[in-house]
């Protein structure tokens, strides 16, 4: 007996091992039903338990019955959908609780490996382990954890963990009181001195639910503060915690002020995919008017200026002192919401917004330019740009005014390829007025950004990086209100990790701002996630007791009962139901 146990457990832990080894995989099977995964990217609970340091996870994988019809053995094909279909059930039914005597069993075998005191160790130091447990036990256990202390390369003792997890409910009488948690902590590690820190999470932007239907958004912004000394259980954060607004935003919200700016942007990505495989899917038009119309319509405005000798800007029309885009151009009106509207849009910019609107085919590129060419070259119309102009038809402008024009051949990808130098410059500057005009960066800092020595594809991906930002940024001066002095090293940040890192909607964006700059927004809230963690000790030998208080199950792999109503007698809010979860450790020396 005693053999068979040192033998499996050599075999559980050999596995474990083999997941810590660099480039190994992030899962593996152990025995039929026992799955091992390597979690480094945060899970909610391991985050407030262990930070952000990688884990392995062990749970109970489910093998569901294929059902096969015995007429269709003959036929491969349907044999392959259905192990497809098979498949993707079990996908679907996600990560299963072992019974708590095997997680037990396990955490024992992880225990003795790392113990020193044994005949022979079995292994080095390992990640810390955790253990989905099926919550059957009166206390309602739902993980088992393990984390080893390290003294130098040797493992002088462990930390073993329980979360044990209730159901939501809204009787907040029924939680833990501090005192009854700090009692709770001295009576296990006989502590006579003890500090806690608070730790709260509110959602100040996001999806909201009205009239039991979820109106979904594709930005959050979520408040997290941390502070010492908590008072009581549910305590607002004071004044001088420090708090953190984590920000994760997907362009294209049709809710977002910056909508019109990212349909340019998807026009402009549009073209740069046709120029990579030949082929475009062209979005719809939101102009009725062909292209060809609206470009003859702009060529034919300036040729009756040249004809009637007023001064030719090729920027704007002044009506009544006031600085106005023609009528065809007030599609993009909706910068003006965002601070985006621009009053110096010189001809190249005129002609781009004329076109995405209206472009649906690559004929449609080739007549445009060809009429505008056409017109230029023969002194017909004599477009202002500037003399910095970045794209091809800009410069074609520019020799114009020296009858130094050179021949264009608008065959094979050319004209696409005019029309998206055209696209790019237009929203770079677009771009460069909004920061710079508010003194939120430099064009020394924008370097990276507005640079053309890079690819068009790799343009097209430097001016998307800006537009993620941008919208982030009119979350926060819009609607948050936020001032200067948190924007601008916040954009610094945000402009910097961009530098170096691949275009990422699901990035996590960090500003530091004092609570006071956000307290009309969560102060009459309830939190989404509120803890409590009790501890004594110091550094390794530090122990803690946690509690923690979520309007979401902080625990994925139970079902639990609901003990609250969903809607009131009067129609009022109802109040937050709140699931529970407490943490416990312990501290086992080895030496």
């Amino acid at each position: 007996m005693g053999s068979k146990m040192l033998k499996d457990a050599n075999r559980f832990v050999a596995s474990l091992k083999l997941l810590c080894q660099e480039k190994a995989e992030d899962e593996l099977l152990y025995e039929d039903d026992i799955q091992i995964s390597l979690v480094k990217h945060e899970m909610s609970l391991h985050k407030l338990v262990c930070g952000n340091l990688p884990v392995l996870v062990v749970w109970k994988k489910l093998h569901l019955p294929q059902d096969r019809d015995e007429t269709e053995d003959s036929l491969p094909s349907e044999d392959i959908l259905n192990e497809e279909e098979a498949s993707e059930q079990q996908n679907d039914i996600g990560p299963q609780p072992l019974s708590l005597t095997k997680a037990r069993q396990l955490m024992s075998w992880y225990t003795m490996s790392q113990n020193p005191n044994m005949p022979s160790a079995l292994c080095s130091p390992l990640l810390p382990l955790w253990v989905r447990c099926d919550m059957s036990d009166p206390i309602g256990t739902t993980w088992l954890g393990a984390e080893p202390v390290s003294t130098g390369n040797k493992v002088s003792a462990i930390k073993l963990y329980t979360v044990c997890s209730k159901g939501a409910t809204e009787d907040k009488s029924s939680f833990l009181s501090l005192d009854e948690l700090m009692q709770l902590h001295q009576k296990r590690h006989r502590a006579s001195a003890v500090e806690t820190k608070g730790y709260a999470q509110y959602n100040l932007f996001g999806s909201t639910v009205v009239e039991n239907t979820v109106i979904e958004s594709q930005c959050s912004v979520t408040a997290v503060f941390k502070w010492s000394n908590v008072e009581k259980i549910f305590q607002m954060p004071p004044q001088s915690s420090e708090a953190v607004l984590d920000i994760k935003l997907a362009i294209g919200d049709l809710k977002s002020p910056l909508y019109e700016t990212y349909k340019e942007l998807e026009f402009l990505e549009a073209l740069a995919q046709g120029l990579q495989t030949g082929e475009a899917e062209w979005p719809d038009p939101t102009d009725p008017r062909s292209a060809v119309d609206l470009t003859k319509a702009l060529v034919e405005e300036l040729e009756n200026i040249e004809r009637t000798g007023q001064a030719q800007t090729g920027k704007v029309v002044e009506k009544e002192g006031k600085t106005e885009m023609p009528a065809a151009d007030k599609g993009i009106s909706i910068y003006g919401s965002a601070g985006l509207d621009r009053g110096d849009l010189d001809f190249t910019d005129q002609l781009w917004v004329k076109m995405r609107s209206s472009v649906t085919s690559y004929q449609d590129i080739i007549d445009c330019l060809k009429m505008v060419i056409s017109a230029v070259k023969h002194g017909k119309i004599k477009p202002g740009v500037p003399k910095n102009s970045r794209n091809s038809l800009g410069r074609l402008i520019l020799q114009s005014y020296k009858q130094q024009m050179e021949d264009v051949s608008l065959s094979g990808l050319t004209p696409v390829h005019m029309l998206l130098e055209m696209g790019l410059d237009k929203m770079r500057k677009d771009y460069i007025n909004y920061l710079i005009g508010r003194e939120l960066t430099t064009l020394n800092n924008l370097s990276y950004y507005l640079s053309t020595e890079v690819d068009l594809q790799e343009q097209v991906t430097r001016v998307k990086k800006l537009h993620h930002l941008l919208e982030i940024l009119v979350i926060c001066s819009t609607f948050l209100n936020l001032h200067y002095e948190c924007l601008f090293p916040f954009i610094q940040s945000c402009l910097k990790y961009y530098k170096t890192s691949p275009y990422d909607e699901e990035h996590i964006f960090q500003m530091q701002i004092r609570p006071v700059m956000i307290s009309n927004f969560y102060q009459k809230e309830e939190p989404i996630v509120w803890g409590v963690e009790v501890f004594s000790g110091q550094g390794s030998r530090e122990v803690r007791t946690s509690f923690h208080l979520s309007d979401q199950p902080l625990v994925d792999h139970v079902t639990f009962s609901a003990d609250f109503n969903k809607t009131t007698v009067n129609g009022e809010k109802e109040d937050t139901a709140f699931f529970s979860t407490l943490v416990t450790h312990s501290l086992i020396n080895f030496i």
